[in-house]
């Protein structure tokens, strides 16, 4: 009689397993806008599911809880319910045996303390405080709001050039989108209930691409009113774009020779090619912007009199001011920013790195853009320190993978103690402590914790701090601008509160952020600019969406986007990406599930056509 026996998995075991993993898309592609206690209420019953039954609070509880919280969504709750809740959730916090029961309750006393009104509301209204105004999960998570479904349909019909249009009406930056985006607005596509999101950025660089050129539309009759903007980024042109069309008298100050901002002097050109930006940049200055480079306000010309030429000021300067860490040697020579080395690159001055070890400190997109660059410039070794894990980077992971793949190292869980410098004060090495991971933080990545070894010594001829960007708010200071925690200080609706007739945006406002929510600061500006100014000029296309048909849409994999061979690739700045061919970029277009028109999207309305 055999006593032990060989186990495989039962038919019954491979559908859960399915399951799971139909459960886990699912809840990827839960879109923005849902009942949080209805959600909450389906995560604690999927925790109460797991739970092997052992301990009553856990056994018990859960179940309690989720009565109570059913209660609540039926309308049957009063206040006195949800002082239950929370007091039933403390309870098994406390006395449960494990991190099922604990986390399950602890995720309802999260929720109370996230979304009270929620719960308030669904007690003494009857209804959910959500409205779902933007179903549609893709345009809900564009900060711009634009109109994906629909100019991936027009991709579906080869009417490129309309697709850029469309794209047009909300972002005056395709291009740069198309290339350097972080495309939040596949991080809740419902396509990934059947496979995998939409490949929506692949999509709009194949119509950018291809679509040859596209008219700005007709600006509307001069008003009469100026305009001055400060900053000649992503967020200050797009604010001078649709300001152009409205028809008000736009001028655009820029303290560089050039403009683009962080995208010219922040993207290397191996990610955004500068015939790329150039082509955007002269594209929206068609509609008749005037632009002064070189001009430092505030030095060269004086706020005030800036104020008192225009009717209107939209200060959208960025955050290009570098970061310091504060350890010992940081002003040694041989010790640069990563905006310092970015900023050279982006006027065209090439460092070269030639035979230099290079360490670069930092985890984010910036410490990829740096230590990637540092390879084409002929360093003999780059180093990436970071005082956490690869995984918990705050880097895209596909610049993680590129790096490495063109031979950069990461030094992970190694946190920066000083760097040495040699007697003529050149910086020689930098001396890192070992960490251990640790607990979780309030956003729920682990600490790093000193570990219980020697620290290490890190050979460099440069060394390249990546650890972030500040804002350079001291002229602003001095002319009344409320300054917040570094930050200009703006309402929702880009006005500054003591200014009278004074808007900000984007990342002096915000602290350093992503390109789309730059552009998206500067639509919001330019709609309360209008309106500020006694108008209310509406901004729309002519371009007519196709109606989608009524077939079948089975599981498909999501086409990606291939790169140039890493040997080749790093010898350059040419661009690393390739694009979609027309079969693949029909295939991928078609795989999108339309929410704008089929479900609930269409009864909301799905489509914004104007704004």
């Amino acid at each position: 009689m055999s006593r032990l026996l060989i186990r495989t998995p039962s038919q019954a075991q491979a559908v859960v397993d399915n399951l799971y993993g139909n459960m886990e898309r699912r809840i990827a592609a839960s879109p923005p806008g849902l009942c949080p206690v209805d959600m909450a209420l389906n995560f604690l019953n999927l925790c109460h599911a797991q739970s092997c039954g052992k301990c009553t609070p856990c056994r018990v509880g859960l179940g309690q809880l989720s009565t109570l919280m059913r209660q609540v969504l039926d309308g049957e709750a009063t206040m006195e319910t949800l002082e239950t809740i929370r007091t039933t959730a403390k309870v098994i916090v406390d006395s449960t045996d494990c991190a099922i029961g604990t986390n399950a309750a602890k995720l309802v006393l999260d929720g109370i303390e996230g979304f009270e009104d929620d719960y308030i509301s669904h007690i003494k209204d009857k209804h959910c405080l959500g409205s779902l105004q933007n179903p549609v999960p893709c345009v809900a998570l564009c900060p711009a709001g634009v109109d994906i479904p629909g100019y991936i349909s027009l991709i579906a019909a080869g009417r490129y050039a309309d697709a850029v249009k469309l794209i047009r009406k909300d972002n005056p930056w395709p291009i740069a989108c198309a290339y350097i985006c972080e495309h939040p607005c596949e991080a809740r596509c419902r396509r990934t209930m059947m496979d995998n999101p939409m490949n929506i950025r692949g999509l709009k660089k194949f119509a950018v691409n291809n679509a040859g050129f596209v008219p700005n539309p007709p600006c509307a009759p001069k008003t009469g009113k100026k305009v001055a903007v400060i900053g000649g980024g992503p967020g200050g042109l797009s604010a001078a774009y649709y300001l152009t069309l409205m028809g008000h008298e736009v001028t655009v100050y820029e303290r560089h020779k050039k403009l683009g901002g962080m995208l010219r002097y922040g993207i290397p050109a191996y990610r955004f090619p500068r015939e790329k930006i150039d082509e955007e940049i002269a594209n929206i200055l068609s509609v008749g912007i005037t632009v002064h480079t070189g001009v430092d306000v505030g030095k060269d010309i004086s706020f005030d009199q800036l104020k008192a030429e225009n009717d209107a000021l939209y200060i959208a300067i960025g955050a290009q001011t570098d970061k310091k860490t504060g350890m010992e040697g940081e002003d040694s020579k041989n010790v640069i920013s990563a905006v310092e080395m970015l900023g050279r690159i982006g006027d065209g001055d090439m460092p070269d790195f030639t035979g230099k070890k290079v360490v670069v400190i930092g985890g984010g997109n910036v410490a990829m853009d740096v230590t990637r660059s540092a390879v084409r410039l002929g360093a003999e070794k780059v180093s990436c320190v970071y005082r956490r894990r690869q995984t918990d980077m705050t880097a895209l992971p596909e610049e993680v993978e590129g790096a490495l793949a063109e031979g950069v190292e990461m030094l992970t869980l190694q946190a920066p103690v000083r760097i040495e410098a040699d007697e003529n004060g050149c910086a020689v090495a930098l001396w890192t402590q070992p960490q251990v991971i640790g607990p979780m933080d309030k956003a729920y990545r682990p600490r790093p914790m000193k570990a219980d070894l020697p620290e290490n010594r890190i050979e460099a001829d440069l060394i390249v701090l990546a650890i972030g960007q500040g804002v350079e708010t001291h002229g602003f200071e001095q002319m009344g601008i409320q300054i917040n925690r570094g930050s200009i200080a703006a309402q929702a609706d880009s006005r500054i509160p003591a200014g009278e007739g004074i808007f900000a945006g984007g990342d002096c406002v915000t602290g350093p952020a992503t390109a789309i929510r730059a552009i998206a600061a500067g639509k919001v500006a330019a709609a309360n600019i209008d309106e500020y100014l006694g108008f209310h000029h509406e901004i729309t296309t002519d371009v007519e969406v196709p109606t989608p048909r009524f077939n079948n849409k089975p599981p498909h994999g999501r086409v990606n986007l291939l790169e140039r061979e890493a040997g080749e690739r790093k010898k350059d700045f040419s661009c690393i990406e390739c694009e979609m061919t027309e079969q693949e970029a029909m295939i991928e277009s078609t795989r999108c599930l339309r929410c704008d028109y089929f479900g609930y999207g269409n009864f909301k309305g799905g489509r914004k056509e104007k704004w």
